[in-house]
């Protein structure tokens, strides 16, 4: 064959080549990618305020702690995660230092977003979420996790809601004034919402803070679901079907009375949320670890420490990320795609699954849900849009009763 036409063979093998890649669909993992990047995702329950005043590190880069900095949500498509202002149990008792503590965290995020502005905006309403996310800033929102920041006065729930709350878990680790805890061993303390919780509810409906019944026992979350008038949500909580026994998990009930409120339960991603036997594998894991840092002298806030800490934790992935999706999947079947989300619980915790180690890998759970044929419409929903239309319904119960 002369030369010519052995050219003209190969540029028409090379073209046909060409074409019958472009008409190969594209794979999950890149879809998954594209479509984090096209839809707004809002991650309910990141605990970087709390790190942060722990070991202080500049989140606009990239960091050596942590799950969650810019360059990590940028990778991973996130819009908007809730920053939680985390109030630990240990000051319940002390209730101005509390309200201090919340007032402290707030301050701290304010300064992120002042110093760096083109990473981090604040946002208090779904149409600043939305219209930064037009740019290429991280919307930082803030929700207030334990209630016992108010210290016990129902005109802190206005100053909170005017520094920028805008949603309040309950409770946390110990019954408090406003409700009793999951997490707590002792006997209930008020068997629900105390009168204090219930005015607190009422005051965040008037003013337009949802209501998170994550960390509460099922009775406290009962009486919010009934006192509030507005959705409710789960910032971050999973399904207790796959860990039976573990109130910290919503059971099928609470999950289709947050549903009935056209609120949304945020499914998270912590190791001991996602099957009772991972909850005591990481105690192994932190001891040997704590054993080495103390064995070098190093600091607990020393980089060196912080280093080998998360060097430890991504060695040893605990479950993976085909049990969130189970556990998406059995709230999706309870029901409905729009009564669901996703509150990481990143940088609170310290296991985390295979795939689902930092903020930068939203899009293989993605791509896990393409492959149980979700459709992009509901994956959507679950990434944010589900949360953003929960938080506009507050709003709007806030304007009437105003009114």
């Amino acid at each position: 064959m002369p030369t010519s036409s052995l050219m003209a063979l190969s540029l028409v093998l090379v073209l046909a080549g060409v074409q019958a890649a472009q008409a190969q669909p594209a794979s999950v993992e890149a879809r998954a990618d594209s479509l984090v990047q096209a839809v707004l995702l809002v991650d309910g329950h990141v605990d970087l305020p709390h790190r942060l005043n722990d070991i202080y590190e500049n989140p606009a880069a990239t960091t050596v702690g942590g799950d969650f900095d810019y360059p990590r949500a940028r990778a991973g498509g996130l819009d908007a995660p809730f920053m939680s202002v985390y109030i630990p149990t240990y000051l319940q008792s002390n209730p101005a230092a509390a309200t201090n503590r919340a007032d402290a965290l707030i301050n701290l995020m304010e300064k992120i977003t002042t110093e760096h502005p083109n990473a981090f905006s604040g946002a208090t309403s779904p149409d600043e979420v939305r219209r930064i996310a037009e740019t290429e800033a991280v919307a930082l929102p803030l929700g207030m996790e334990n209630g016992a920041g108010l210290g016990g006065e129902i005109d802190n729930v206005k100053h909170f809601y005017d520094r920028g709350i805008r949603y309040i878990t309950l409770t946390h680790g110990m019954h408090n004034r406003l409700g009793d805890s999951s997490y707590d061993d002792a006997e209930p303390r008020w068997n629900g919402l105390s009168p204090f919780g219930k005015n607190v509810v009422a005051e965040m409906n008037r003013l337009g803070l949802m209501v998170d019944v994550s960390h509460a026992t099922d009775p406290t979350a009962m009486d919010a679901i009934e006192q509030s008038e507005a959705p409710v949500i789960a910032s971050h909580s999973s399904c207790r079907h796959f860990t039976p026994g573990w109130e910290r998990n919503v059971s099928d009930e609470l999950i289709q009375e947050v549903a009935d409120t056209g609120g949304v339960v945020m499914i998270t991603f912590g190791s001991s949320f996602l099957q009772n036997e991972y909850r005591d594998r990481d105690a192994p894991i932190r001891d040997e670890m704590q054993a080495h840092i103390d064995s070098m002298g190093w600091a607990e806030d020393s980089r060196e420490a912080v280093v080998y800490e998360q060097e430890t934790r991504r060695a040893h992935p605990i479950g993976t990320v085909q049990d969130v999706a189970d556990h998406i999947d059995h709230a999706v079947d309870l029901v409905g795609a729009e009564h669901v989300g996703l509150g990481s619980d990143f940088d609170g915790v310290f296991a985390l699954p295979e795939g689902l180690q930092d903020a930068s890998e939203y899009p293989t759970l993605v791509a896990e849900l393409l492959r149980r044929d979700y459709t992009e419409d509901d994956i959507a929903q679950i990434l944010g849009e589900n949360i953003l239309r929960v938080w506009a319904a507050v709003e709007a119960t806030a304007e009437t009763r105003q009114e």
